[in-house]
């Protein structure tokens, strides 16, 4: 039996797992945090990722667009794959040469290792077939790499950088904590003067949302004070509106402070 990881947190203990492992590895039935912690903790030279996950703790933890985002470039880039997977009982963490069970207590996360030949030999030979059986997950959100091109190529320089920093801010990017994927997307693009039309047209074209939803968003936070509107004319048709924002609370250069404020004004 190896020896007892103990780290702070499911990331840290899936991390040192990951250090010593050589080749791939199958990441067996995850909870949501556990998930969260994989997805952060890849990055280049970790072993590639074959992850068997329950639906439900797949879609609670890719509510968090930071999350989704980050795994959708893991798939993009070769180093993880998803399928379903709805029998496990225990997180596992699979290698050639050991098999690895992650505990989350209160205060930190533990990783039981043992490298018995035969265990192994038989775990590796189960979640083989399993794979094999289990259907492929669709993440249904872009790489967060292509969010951030394309937003670059269709509104400057500006709004991507500004995109970039709120989001390097937040901790989560999920519905329900007041500042969604949509409602970023809206707020920079206030702060640097973008018109509704091309901010919306983008996050459709990419993949974020749908022109009505971000319409829909817009409208919510201009009722909350967060935006405002200008109308601006073309030479055919119904007049463009321009974003603005519309506190002077949010005119702020750090972007944490940016979307502090706007966390607050969104649920007041």
């Amino acid at each position: 039996m190896k020896q007892t990881v103990v780290e702070p947190t499911v990331a840290g203990v899936l991390g040192g797992v990951f250090d010593v492992t050589d080749g791939g590895v199958v990441v067996v039935a995850p909870d949501p945090e556990t998930i969260e912690g994989l997805v952060r903790v890849l990055a280049e030279g970790s072993p590639s990722v074959r992850l068997l996950a329950d639906v439900g703790a797949l879609k609670a933890a890719t509510s968090d667009f930071l999350v989704a985002g980050q795994a959708a470039n893991h798939v993009e880039n070769g180093g993880l794959e998803i399928r379903r997977y709805d029998d496990g009982t225990n997180a596992l963490v699979v290698s050639e040469s050991s098999v690895t069970a992650v505990v989350r207590g209160d205060d930190c996360a533990a990783g039981l290792t043992t490298d018995d030949r035969t265990f192994v030999a038989d775990a590796n030979g189960r979640f083989a077939d399993a794979w094999a059986d289990a259907e492929a997950y669709d993440l249904r959100t872009p790489p967060l790499a292509e969010v951030r091109d394309t937003l670059e190529t269709e509104l400057g320089e500006s709004t991507a950088a500004d995109f970039d920093a709120v989001l390097s801010a937040l901790d989560s990017v999920r519905d329900g904590t007041g500042l969604d994927e949509v409602t970023v997307s809206l707020l920079v693009a206030a702060r640097n003067g973008d018109l509704l039309y091309d901010i919306s047209r983008w996050g459709e074209d990419v993949g974020i949302a749908s022109k009505a939803t971000f319409s829909r968003t817009k409208t919510r936070m201009e009722e909350s004070g967060v935006i405002e509107t200008e109308k601006v004319p073309i030479d055919v048709g119904r007049p463009r509106l321009r974003l603005r924002l519309g506190d002077e609370r949010l005119d702020v250069d750090d972007e944490s402070e940016f979307a502090r404020v706007a966390r607050s004004l969104l649920a007041e």
